[in-house]
């Protein structure tokens, strides 16, 4: 198994920044055998951070690939409404049945074979 954590804040859209250094996201990724299991974050509360970091996402994309897609506002709303601290892990259970299983193919462990 391996765990990344740190991440710049800029590869970390929806986490909060780390309160020892704010250059890094309350963020972290349990990879094994090459594979992300899972990931979690501390969950970026703060309207007004949050939809800077979409304006400069919304930017970014514009400049590479000549697109704009529109922020979600809907979220910066909500957040205005005010939000507790909140957190969690996302962990992919068709992907730790990959793993035991040894299949290549995430569609070939998916119920009713989604994504064939």
């Amino acid at each position: 198994p391996t765990i990344i954590y740190d991440y710049p804040i800029s590869m970390a859209a929806l986490s909060k920044p780390k309160s020892s250094d704010p250059r890094f996201a309350e963020r972290f990724e349990l990879f094994i055998c090459g594979l992300e299991l899972a990931n979690a974050y501390g969950e970026l509360t703060d309207p007004i951070e949050q939809d800077l970091r979409f304006k400069e996402e919304e930017k970014l994309r514009q400049k590479l690939y000549g697109i704009k897609m529109p922020s979600d506002d809907n979220l910066v709303k909500a957040l205005e409404h005010g939000m507790p601290e909140v957190s969690g892990i996302a962990f992919g259970i068709d992907r730790m049945v990959m793993l035991i299983t040894g299949s290549e193919n995430i569609s070939d462990v998916q119920a009713m074979g989604f994504g064939r």
